[in-house]
């Protein structure tokens, strides 16, 4: 399944990919004219944040599939529609969640201080068997109504920019719907050229080879990334410690009073 593209930046929710087959298969690149896509410069996809301050973006694994599945169920109806490209029911979504390959493609996302994921976004690789068509990775998020206006969407992308390009892919693109105008503006605002086909939209970007550079700032931004999660999870731990001694506390002043 193609990871449906996503509606972010300014209203960082996901767009959407025509209703996937299998999550996370590689992109189809077939009828792409890569040549036409204008490069993106190394400062584009060198994660550098140009929307907002620095934002920690955390690699996701299979045991944040609850997680994922939460968050994309927490999505209303029509954010829903523009992240899949249907009514994405229930039941579709968690086949979704169930069926992203981790092994192949990258799925990374942004907590907040209760570590709930607020922004997702899955970056969908080639297969390993795909001679054919240009060297394309496939991108699509969402962000949560109640966080949009604060970058995440225009970080998650600029973030899955600098990834495919260090994996030595030359290309980054985005199918959504052509209504989803802020994804599509997201994408032109780096550089994408965008081909619109009645409903349905594809933006294409080329990126810069990786260098050193680019593969020492993805390394320190997932260290710094990391260490930004064990925190929250520290602070998650002592809240939930003290809100347990405060429980401890009003019960034995209730029964004291009662005595």
């Amino acid at each position: 399944m193609r990871p449906a593209s996503v509606s972010t930046g300014a209203d960082p929710h996901a767009a959407g990919a025509v209703a996937p087959p299998a999550a996370g298969s590689a992109p189809a690149g077939g009828d792409v004219a890569p040549d036409a896509a204008p490069a993106a410069t190394p400062e584009a996809t060198s994660g550098a944040p140009r929307y907002a301050p620095w934002i920690p973006i955390r690699s996701l694994s299979p045991r944040h599939r609850d997680r994922i599945a939460d968050h994309l169920l927490a999505l209303p109806e029509q954010d829903r529609y523009l992240r899949f490209g249907y009514a994405a029911g229930d039941a579709q979504i968690q086949r979704y969640v169930d069926g992203l390959d981790f092994d192949r493609d990258e799925v990374f996302g942004v907590f907040n201080r209760r570590l709930v994921l607020i922004a997702l976004a899955h970056l969908a690789y080639p297969r390993p068997d795909q001679h054919a068509g240009p060297k394309a990775a496939e991108f699509g998020g969402s962000v949560l109504p109640g966080v949009r206006g604060r970058g995440y969407g225009a970080r998650l992308f600029e973030h899955a920019m600098l990834h495919a390009r260090n994996r030595g892919l030359d290309t980054l693109f985005i199918h959504a719907l052509s209504e989803n105008t802020r994804m599509l503006h997201i994408a032109r605002r780096a550089g994408a050229v965008v081909h619109r086909d009645g409903s349905e939209s594809d933006a294409f970007l080329k990126l810069p080879q990786d260098t050193l550079a680019s593969r020492m700032e993805q390394w320190v931004g997932e260290g710094a990334a990391e260490l930004d999660y064990r925190l929250k999870q520290q602070s998650v731990l002592v809240d939930g410690f003290i809100d347990a001694i405060s429980e401890v506390r009003q019960g034995l002043a209730g029964r004291a009073a009662k005595d």
